[in-house]
């Protein structure tokens, strides 16, 4: 995964099924940078929060994709 910023129209296109992957990895890769943070060993501190933000932007997408299918 790479640390930048996703965007919504990236997101469009993909499944349910994908997007709950996605999150599920940038979960990961939000709990591995919190405790490299803990260990003080990241440098970098901003990507915790550009990841928490990815994080809504999937959930945002989830959530309309899912409203899609009612």
């Amino acid at each position: 995964m790479s640390d930048k910023r996703i965007l919504m129209k990236d997101l469009e296109g993909l499944s349910i099924k994908d997007l709950v992957s996605k999150r599920t990895e940038l979960r990961k890769k939000l709990f591995s940078l919190k405790m490299q943070n803990q260990a003080g060993a990241l440098k970098q501190t901003h990507l915790i929060k550009l990841t928490r933000r990815n994080i809504a932007r999937v959930n945002t997408a989830l959530s309309i994709k899912i409203k899609e299918q009612k």
